[in-house]
């Protein structure tokens, strides 16, 4: 592994996921090999599959094994600490960490997407960030472009920094393509966050489209 990166996202279902795809697929117009890793995924298809870990596997271009892409599953659509809780299964670092070890020398970007927002829990004593802070990654953040979005990216930034950990840099994603004031929500966060904007994804493209407007760190 030569670039890591920790996805995380103002909010859950703001697009991590399909940027994670577009990082992936950026990494490999640059000619770089790429793969993701999402550490817990809860809510299952009537396969038994994740679609978000699915989609990850799909966009990379190394091939690795479904356990080490993604050790904890959980079937419930419900918050992680909760469905594991009822699952007996409690979350633990050490399992996501030697996964993270035996994918790193098999692509030279390897892409860790988090789960829910930046602060959300996995267990008792164990959250989002401290799932970041463990592995020792720079942050990308995702804002999903709404209104209440300034805030929501103002806010995980300075917790991002309280964390110790550097922001790599943003994707704003167009989640609501009739959002008011687009561009001027856009400049505020560019003179606001601290550090590049990677690249803006339009609403209604595909995650090989989206890769092609952004940039790795």
């Amino acid at each position: 592994m030569k670039q890591g990166y920790f996805i995380a996202g103002t909010d859950t279902e703001i697009g991590k996921t399909f940027s994670a795809c577009a990082l992936l697929h950026a990494a490999r117009r640059q000619g770089l090999s790429a793969l993701a890793m999402k550490p817990v995924a809860a809510g299952t298809e009537a396969d038994g599959e994740n679609d978000d870990v699915r989609r990850l596997m799909a966009a990379a271009s190394v091939a690795a094994p479904r356990d080490l892409v993604n050790p904890y599953l959980f079937a419930p659509p419900i918050a992680p600490h909760i469905a594991a809780a009822e699952a007996g299964r409690p979350i633990k670092a050490a399992v996501i960490r030697h996964a993270f070890q035996e994918l790193k020398p098999l692509a030279e970007v390897l892409i860790v997407e988090g789960v829910g927002g930046w602060r959300v829990p996995l267990g008792d004593d164990f959250d989002a960030a401290d799932l970041a802070r463990e592995l020792g990654l720079p942050v990308i953040l995702v804002v999903g472009m709404r209104l209440g979005c300034i805030s929501h990216a103002l806010l995980t930034a300075e917790s991002i920094a309280a964390q110790g950990l550097p922001l790599a840099g943003w994707v704003a994603n167009r989640i609501d393509p009739a959002m008011s004031r687009f561009e001027e929500n856009l400049a505020c966060l560019e003179r606001a966050l601290p550090a590049p904007l990677l690249g803006v994804i339009p609403h209604g493209v595909d995650a090989a489209a989206a890769g092609a407007l952004l940039r790795l760190p």
